[in-house]
């Protein structure tokens, strides 16, 4: 039997004008949007639809912003689709709190108004420290953490295959990439980001968080849901918490974390939010996967095709 996951996008996948149409079309994302606004206590989708590119990238905007959108084509296609049966869910790094709300770990609004301080924790982290991280592209992952362990930077994201991220101190990122291009990179790309994410560079932020977490309701999820940290599935709200925590400053094992649902008979998997980036890191871990995705009224329409045909 075909099992399904739900991936739910992570930071980087913004977009100005994201959910906009979604909005506009349908009234259940309107409501949502709204709803949302109140519970935040600004205008949210008023940034995601129309910007500036400057508001919606500052990481206590973005993070929430792609949880919403995530969210709502969740929401979207649940409505499009009644009988959608989904056997487990994963999100890379913010999407993980999105993959635990799916999966009824916490609620809409909790999960919400969580991402919405952990961007802001992170952005106070950033500005503590002068950090970024770089893409590096066609290096495998050993001679990769080799460049890390004599640059002292980290390995921050294991996307897929030939596509790594390393994360730490600006100046160290600089060497980092000239090193890897030397051993043979492809590409050592620095991206534009506002600190060194998934680094002990965020230290600071992760003390808060478990605070904040403290004050939401967290209960065992109703699928599995694979934790970036490990690429295992989640087990009860201390474990929850705690994932959530370390996170923050921790590797996020993407492929490790498709291939385990890959291993447990998954071949169907769902993209939902902004962009494509899961999509095609998917493609690069196993082309035979299918991938569909909801990031928008075209996408929603052709994914609900595609589930109901």
């Amino acid at each position: 039997m075909n099992q399904t996951a739900l991936l739910f996008a992570g930071q980087g996948a913004q977009a100005v004008g994201m959910g906009k149409d979604l909005a506009e079309q349908f009234p259940a994302a309107r409501a949502l949007f709204d709803r949302a606004n109140a519970a935040l206590g600004y205008d949210l989708a008023g940034i995601c639809f129309n910007g500036p590119e400057s508001e919606l990238t500052k990481t206590e905007n973005a993070q929430p912003g792609i949880y919403l959108v995530s969210w709502v084509a969740w929401q979207l296609l649940k409505e499009r689709v009644p009988g959608l049966q989904f056997d487990a869910t994963a999100g890379l790094s913010l999407g993980e709190f999105t993959a635990l709300a799916a999966a009824g770990a916490m609620s809409f609004e909790d999960g919400l108004k969580v991402v919405r301080q952990r961007g802001r924790f992170m952005q106070e982290a950033c500005e503590m420290t002068k950090g970024g991280m770089a893409a590096i592209i066609g290096l495998d992952e050993v001679p990769t953490r080799e460049v890390c362990d004599e640059t002292g930077v980290t390995l921050a994201n294991l996307n897929c295959p030939g596509q790594l991220v390393i994360s730490g101190a600006a100046d160290k990122i600089a060497s980092a990439c000239e090193l890897a291009k030397a051993r043979g990179a492809k590409r050592a790309l620095p991206l534009t980001v506002a600190g060194a994410y998934h680094s002990p560079l965020m230290a600071s932020a992760q003390p808060k968080l478990d605070a904040a977490l403290a004050d939401i309701t967290l209960v065992a999820p109703t699928v599995p849901v694979i934790a970036n940290v490990n690429a295992q599935p989640h087990a009860g709200p201390a474990d929850i918490r705690a994932r959530l925590v370390a996170q923050v400053t921790s590797s996020v094992l993407w492929e490790n974390s498709m291939r385990h649902l890959l291993a447990q008979g998954f071949t169907r998997f769902i993209e939902l939010g902004p962009g494509t980036a899961l999509t095609g890191f998917m493609k690069r871990i196993d082309k035979t996967a299918q991938m569909l995705n909801v990031a928008d009224a075209a996408s929603l329409d052709a994914t609900a095709k595609a589930l109901t045909t």
